[in-house]
This record gives structure tokens, C-alpha cells and sequence, in this order.
């Protein structure tokens, strides 16, 4: 999503936690979720206050999606805030104990927590160039993690505007430093140039460099983003057409399965209309006939401080939740 500074406009009070143990599912998808905005919210605020510049999701709203059959929850963070003033520093506790916190709850509910790190290829507001400060960061990261297999790590949140082959070698080295951390067991989300949009996965030249990525272990996920409003930003109720979803990943299936590939669509959204609804169910009906190289889908966004925000699928009164949810049931 491009929003770069995301503002929070009230604060929810957490309830106590029920446990609520990810449910058996039945699904052409490995991966169906969301994305649990919250903990990267005030980033002009660094490091920030918790509960006045940034928060954590709600764990009450967290087990509510995984009783609707959610198994997957994308944890957006900002790098500066986890690893302050330099990428090779060191970790600030007082925002990694909240980190900490919710990989643990999701996790111990049986799904998978993705620790997104939500810059855009920035850092302290400047593109990140020092490829091997990145991979350090990375290690400082897997290495509190490694021994967690329910963990996804997700390299960063929609690179643009950078060089293609740059953010190759920035997805080789967290690859890289996952593994050599000693994180071996779980999935790697990798993400392009071009606000990783599937769309134009091809046509904008991120895919050459990015299908030239290697894993050890095999388990890397190409983690794409498609809206489906006119400019494919996410920032409209308005779809362009009830077939735009399915139209504009077709090519993107195409360079997955000629390159025996598996892809995600890691954030996508529509307006709480009929057109929307239409071209999401189009989008997923499509992905759920390519299910050889597509492993799943996750919403933007939930998160306790959306408010009134137009794509919210919090429970129990988001737009999302109340009104697209439903009609999404055969894709979950």
C-alpha cells in the first residue's frame, strides 16, 4: 500500500485473549490472511510512542479472523524502529518485546506470522544502497526468530523507483542471511521494484533480476501486490471493470509457471461494492485455477487504529469485514 505515513486516528482497548487454535482448512491456497497494520503507523516519528505514534494488533480481532479460517497474518514493522540508527546496530527491546508479543500469539494459534519490514526499500527515509548493511539487519532479525518455523519473513514492503538489478542483490542478501542465521525452515517472501505490482511484474523489468534469486532450502515465495482501482494504488472504493482482478494477473501467471515459480498476492483490496466484489472474486477465481504456481492471498489491511478506513477487515465493524468478507468465504 503506498500510503508512506499512515495515520491513526483512534486507539482500540485489547480485551483479554481467548485462544482460538487456527481451525483445519479445506483450500486451494497455502496462505490466506491478512495484513495487521498498527506497528508501523507514525513512521515521521522514529523511534516513536507506543499507544500515541504506533501500536500493536489486537489479539481478540486476530483469533476472530482465524475462527473465519485466516491462517496467515502479515505483521508490518519499521526497520528503524527494530534496528535504530544504523543497519548493523542493535535491536531496541522496547519495540521488539511488542514484535515479540504478537509472533508469539499468532504462532501459538497454529498460523503463520510474515515479519514484514514496511519501508519501501528505505531506510531512514533514504533508499537503501548498503547491500550488505541490509543482509545485517536481516541477521539480526532471523536470528531471534530462527527457531520458530511458523515464521515467514517477508525481505521488504514494495520497493520502487530503484534500480532493478539493486533490488535483486537486496533480495539475494536477506535470502542469504536468513539462512545463514540459521533460519532454515521457513518461507521467504521476496518482493519487487515497481511497488512489487503484479500487473507489471514483467513489463517493468523487476523480473529478470528477481527470478535470478536462489534458497538453500528452496522456499521462496514471490510476493506480489495487486488493487484494482484505476491506477492499482489501493486508494479508491472504485474498480475499474468486475474483470480487472483476473486481467491484470494474467501475465504474472504466465512468468510463474515458465519459470516454475510460486507467487503470492501479499496485499489486495476493493471497495465494499458490487464492481469491486465482482473483480476480487474474478482475481481469486483465477488464482484458484492456477493454484500450481499460486499459494495464497492476504488483505489490506486490518489493524486496531483504521477507524473508518475504506478496506478495513477488523473485526467486528470494519467496512471489509462487514460487507466484502462474506462474499470472499469460497477463497478462504
Amino acid at each position: 500500500m503506498r500510503f508512506l505515513d499512515l495515520l491513526a486516528t483512534a486507539a482500540a482497548v485489547s480485551a483479554a485473549t481467548v485462544p482460538t487454535k487456527a481451525r483445519k482448512r479445506a483450500s486451494a491456497f497455502d496462505f490466506v490472511g491478512v495484513s495487521e497494520s498498527g506497528a508501523e503507523f507514525g513512521n515521521t516519528a522514529l523511534p516513536g510512542q507506543l499507544g500515541k505514534d504506533y501500536t500493536w494488533p489486537d489479539h481478540n480481532a486476530i483469533s476472530t479472523l482465524i475462527q473465519k479460517g485466516f491462517n496467515t497474518f502479515r505483521i508490518p514493522i519499521m526497520m528503524e524502529r527494530f534496528v535504530p540508527d544504523k543497519l548493523t546496530g542493535t535491536v531496541n527491546e522496547t519495540y521488539a518485546v511488542g514484535l515479540d508479543d504478537i509472533v508469539k500469539f499468532v504462532t501459538g494459534e497454529g498460523a503463520y506470522a510474515v515479519i514484514d519490514p514496511h519501508n519501501f526499500g528505505r531506510y531512514y527515509s533514504n533508499i537503501i544502497t548498503d547491500v550488505s548493511g541490509f543482509g545485517a539487519w536481516w541477521t539480526t532479525v532471523a536470528k531471534r526468530y530462527a527457531a520458530n518455523d511458523k515464521v515467514i519473513f517477508d525481505t521488504n514492503n514494495e520497493f520502487h523507483d530503484e534500480d532493478n538489478a539493486l533490488v535483486g542483490q537486496l533480495n539475494q542478501a536477506a535470502i542469504d542471511a536468513i539462512r545463514a542465521a540459521g533460519a532454515t525452515s521457513q518461507y521467504i517472501f521476496v518482493e519487487g521494484n515497481s511497488w512489487t505490482g503484479a500487473w507489471h511484474w514483467t513489463s517493468s523489468g523487476t523480473a529478470e533480476a528477481m527470478g535470478k534469486l536462489t534458497d538453500p532450502q528452496d522456499k521462496i515465495v514471490y510476493e506480489m501486490h495487486q488493487y484494482l482501482d484505476t491506477d492499482g494504488s489501493g486508494t479508491s472504493e472504485s474498480c475499474v471493470s468486475g474483470t480487472i482482478g483476473s486481467e491484470r494477473l494474467s501475465a504474472a501467471t504466465a512468468w510463474l509457471k515458465a519459470n516454475n515459480k510460486k507467487g503470492l498476492i501479499g496485499e489486495t483490496a476493493g471497495g465494499a461494492n458490487a464492481q469491486c466484489i465482482q473483480a476480487l472474486q474474478g482475481m481469486l477465481s483465477h488464482m484458484r485455477d492456477n493454484a500450481d504456481v499460486w499459494t495464497g492471498w492476504l488483505w489490506w489491511g486490518a489493524g486496531p487504529w483504521w477507524a473508518d478506513y475504506m478496506y478495513s477487515i477488523e473485526p467486528p465493524s470494519g467496512s471489509a469485514f462487514t460487507k466484502v468478507l462474506p462474499s470472499l468465504a469460497d477463497f478462504i
